[in-house]
């Protein structure tokens, strides 16, 4: 684990401050929260006696990418159920899947319907029966193992923000960051998905009332993105040289600067946003803009 950098990030209002948390940097390969989350789970894995981890994921799953080096670096075998099975003929195109198999992990692509069952019971069992005993990671990483933690995203120096920032996907880094926060601050979280479900996902790890989900910047959905969002992200980096991925801290960043515009914090505040990693998607969403012409992520 790398020593976490916090830098200042510049506003064109001298009224606020701006703090990112460089969790990115946490480690070369299990970037931002995907270190945090798999943390203790592979610590429960090995005291479980568990010599396969499997997990699930997208074509261009951060979770997918660090799950298989993380397994590699503490020798556990990997199992990834991926999500569309037309991706089985496509990994040495996929930068994602590419680099997994590469560390070792192994995969089973199911359509997007199968998919959709991926929690219930019928479908685990025929995992077990197919793969034998594993240590089950759920899709995003997200359980009470990986919500610990994130809880250590914070520090007790962080007292001084008023306000946490962090982008949302299944909700267990933002149940960690308000876990442990304090009274006097406030979590925000920034869905990366359309919809209100996550708050129900979110109580689930909490007690505290001191937290909010702006669910105005998912620029169309999951996995959505336009021109101006990767706009946003070039122009980040040229001004604070920070790279950003646009499907979750970019759309979060965007939000925080777009609110300090629109008066939605107190003059005053100081604002810390966590950046939770995910550059390694950049690869493959470039690939996506390219076949449709668009301006892609540029970090020069």
């Amino acid at each position: 684990m790398q020593e976490i950098l916090t830098q200042e990030i510049k506003l064109s209002n001298p009224n606020f401050s701006l703090f990112i948390r460089r969790e990115d940097l946490i480690h070369p390969f299990i970037s931002g929260n995907k270190f945090r989350k798999l943390k203790y789970n592979l610590v429960q894995a090995k005291a479980e006696n568990h010599h396969t981890l499997l997990t699930f994921g997208g074509a261009f799953s951060n979770h997918i990418a660090a799950s298989a080096f993380a397994g590699k670096e503490n020798g556990l075998k990997t199992i990834g159920i991926i999500r569309g099975d037309e991706l089985e003929s496509k990994i040495q195109d996929n930068p994602t899947l590419k680099f997994a198999q590469e560390c070792g992990m192994k995969f089973k692509f199911v359509t997007r319907e199968d998919y959709r069952h991926k929690t219930e019971s019928p479908f685990i069992e025929n995992l077990k029966n197919e793969f034998g005993d594993f240590y089950y990671v759920p899709e995003g990483g997200t359980n009470e193992f990986a919500v610990q933690g994130c809880e250590e995203i914070l520090s007790k120096e962080d007292a001084e923000y008023d306000f946490i920032c962090c982008a949302v996907g299944t909700g267990g880094t933002v149940s960690g960051l308000i876990n442990s926060s304090l009274p006097h601050q406030k979590v925000l979280g920034f869905p990366a998905l359309k919809g209100d479900f996550l708050k129900e996902e979110i109580r689930k790890f909490v007690h505290k009332e001191n937290w909010e989900l702006i669910t105005d910047y998912h620029f169309g959905g999951y996995g959505k993105v336009n021109p101006e969002l990767i706009a946003f992200v070039n122009q980040f980096y040229v001004e604070n040289q920070v790279p950003l991925d646009p499907i979750y801290t970019g759309k979060m960043v965007f939000g925080v600067i777009d609110l300090i515009d629109k008066n939605y914090f107190p003059e005053n505040s100081k604002i810390l946003l966590i950046h939770t990693g995910g550059i390694q998607g950049n690869a493959g969403m470039n690939l996506k803009l390219k076949i449709k012409k668009l301006p892609i992520i540029n970090f020069q």
